[in-house]
């Protein structure tokens, strides 16, 4: 290993480069306006509605304590479809939205730096009733699905963008967040990075703890091919990019 790159690496770790920035000539602090809480869209895009929490009729009571303790990464997983409100809830978990202050801001069931929330949701849906296969990103303002694109040979191009990972394709669904790094460089500029990467630590703890509650197992990937997974959302890898995956479906209990 090159000692030189190992120490460049181990920067990244470290909190060094707030140091070496002046935070007064941000885009927040030149008056520039934040960007938007959510990815933009087509009106006329399909949506589906997810099931609101006030209406979720099948979702269990799991004790904290005892979702920390049973918490692991499961890479087998039932034929057993999750419901679309199983689906619901595990979405609002990793990404619902508590309250939206302004077109810049809300505060969301997981923790961000400066509120900023970096990360957007798309989902890799194989078996999920009332859901046809293909690529669906998640609304967290309007709580709805927005129906990205169709594939075929799905479960194949989800594994070949996985490194060959086959839980992806034996999954009933996986996540796949995206980063969108101005949301956070625009506040911390170059401070940002570090960040968004423990962002999405807490994100996928979330859905860990969560599908306690449904009988449902996950396993966090780290290890994928950028482009492919890019391509396969249909995003630019540059200015929004693929950091984090995982499957989760129904386990034997």
């Amino acid at each position: 290993m090159s000692n030189k790159l190992i120490e460049q690496f181990r920067y990244y770790l470290k909190d060094n480069v707030r140091l070496t920035i002046d935070f007064s000539r941000t885009d927040q602090h030149s008056g520039v306006p934040p960007p938007p809480v959510e990815k933009p869209f087509p009106p006329d895009r399909k949506r589906i509605d997810l099931k609101q929490k006030n209406n979720w009729r099948s979702i269990g009571k799991v004790d904290l304590i005892s979702a920390m303790e049973n918490r692991r990464s499961h890479r087998v997983f039932t034929e057993e479809r999750l419901t679309l409100e199983e689906l619901s809830f595990l979405l609002w978990a990793t990404q619902g939205i508590r309250k939206k202050v302004d077109e810049a801001t809300a505060y969301r069931t997981v923790p961000s730096a400066g509120c900023r929330h970096a990360l957007e949701t798309y989902l890799c849906v194989l078996n999920i009733d009332e859901l046809e296969q293909g690529i669906y990103r998640y609304l967290p303002l309007e709580h709805q699905l927005l129906f990205e694109s169709g594939k075929e040979l799905l479960a194949e191009q989800i594994v070949d963008a996985a490194l060959g990972q086959p839980i992806t394709g034996d999954a009933a669904v996986t996540f796949i967040w995206t980063a969108i790094p101005y949301r956070m460089e625009w506040r911390y500029d170059l401070a940002a990075h570090k960040v968004i990467a423990l962002d999405a630590g807490h994100v996928c703890q979330n859905l860990y703890l969560a599908c306690e509650a449904i009988g449902a197992g996950t396993c966090a990937i780290g290890a994928y091919h950028q482009e492919l997974v890019d391509r396969l959302l249909g995003i630019d890898g540059k200015d929004e990019f693929t950091i984090y995956l995982a499957s989760v479906g129904k386990i034997q209990v």
